[in-house]
């Protein structure tokens, strides 16, 4: 009897064991972190400002957002993620936040899971990213695929992640990046919707964010360093000695996320730039908006909530809304637009 497991079986496998590694194991980064630390508001006691009218929304990609927020790609492809996916999008709507879906891939290689993206019955009015890994157009994908991904999120943006080091330590990992800056491009200019380059937790560096914008990339998420791990993520799946070795030698390696944004925002200055990368509280929200960020997203406090239970869900961004107006408020700022030029976050002197 032939008991070898099918690429679709272990494909799916995988997106199981990546939900249960993530709330179950330590798979956050121990010394790296996401730099904004280094960052401190100036407080204002007197405020001239009513609470109430303090103004969070904006607009990212040409739609409206009730919240500078994005529930950041996580997951898709099982049952447990279907039902994830479902508690995101219907606070996502609540709320008015963008959503992304984690890579789509396995629903182009198992359509039958393909619902378990399809959000968009939950949320009709939200802004929806779509999602596969660059690496997959050197191995067989292309532009039919990344339209079928796109057609089943109804999505209004593609995101193109880039994990290098992610597949260096997954078993059997897709490592030939050789040539995808020129597929990116072409992609960019024939797919009916804006592209999004987003990093998984490294962090994008100014000279490549520069690569990017001008292979015709609409968006970054710089995805920085300082959140989850994929390298001790995969390092937690591997099935050698080697691949995790491989994880533990490289658990904190990246680009600290405040880092990646101040580099990126100064070479490029009207990029839509979404932050994310161990971003936990509506304090690190801000930051990394005064830091130059359109907005932000977060994954591992909405896996938590939403593998909790819907209630979990909508008390978490309650909080998160509840966070950011409160640094408005308290920074002297009316709303998004003005915190930004208010010059009220600083540098911590160290001594």
């Amino acid at each position: 009897m032939n008991t070898q497991t099918s690429p679709l079986a272990a494909t799916e496998a995988r997106k199981a064991d990546h939900i249960r590694i993530c709330l179950q194991e330590d798979v956050q980064f121990q010394h790296t972190t996401n730099g904004l630390e280094d960052y401190r508001f100036i407080h204002c006691c007197l405020p001239e400002l009513d609470f109430d009218e303090i103004d969070i929304s904006t607009t990212f990609l040409g739609k409206s957002l009730g919240a500078p927020l994005l529930i950041s790609s996580m997951t898709g492809g099982t049952p447990e993620a279907g039902m994830i996916n479902r508690r995101l999008a219907e606070v996502a709507q609540h709320y008015k936040m963008a959503m992304g879906v984690g890579s789509q891939r396995v629903a182009i290689e198992k359509p039958q899971v393909a619902d378990t993206f399809a959000v968009r019955k939950y949320a009709p009015d939200v802004l929806l990213f779509a999602n596969l890994g660059a690496v997959q157009l050197n191995y067989d994908y292309g532009l039919n695929e990344c339209l079928r991904v796109i057609d089943i999120l109804e999505a209004d943006a593609l995101i193109l992640h880039l994990n290098p080091l992610q597949e260096c330590i997954q078993p059997r990992g897709d490592t030939n990046f050789r040539g995808l800056l020129d597929k990116i491009a072409m992609l960019c200019k024939k797919l009916p919707v804006p592209v999004i380059a987003k990093e998984v937790g490294n962090g994008i560096s100014a000279p490549v964010a520069e690569k990017l914008i001008a292979a015709g990339v609409k968006a970054i998420d710089v995805a920085g360093a300082g959140g989850t791990s994929w390298a001790k993520v995969e390092s937690e799946r591997a099935d050698n000695i080697l691949q995790r070795r491989l994880g533990k030698t490289f658990a904190d390696w990246g680009l600290p996320t405040a880092e990646c944004l101040t580099s990126i925002r100064a070479v490029a200055p009207n990029i839509a730039l979404i932050a994310s990368g161990g971003l936990r509280h509506g304090l690190d929200v801000a930051k990394a908006l005064a830091l130059g960020a359109d907005i932000a997203g977060l994954a591992m406090p909405f896996l938590q909530a939403a593998a909790c239970s819907e209630a979990a869900v909508f008390d978490l961004a309650q909080v998160l809304v509840a966070e950011i107006t409160t640094v408005l408020f308290c920074t002297g700022n009316a709303n998004l637009e003005q915190l930004k030029r208010s010059g009220s976050l600083q540098r911590v002197q160290k001594v």
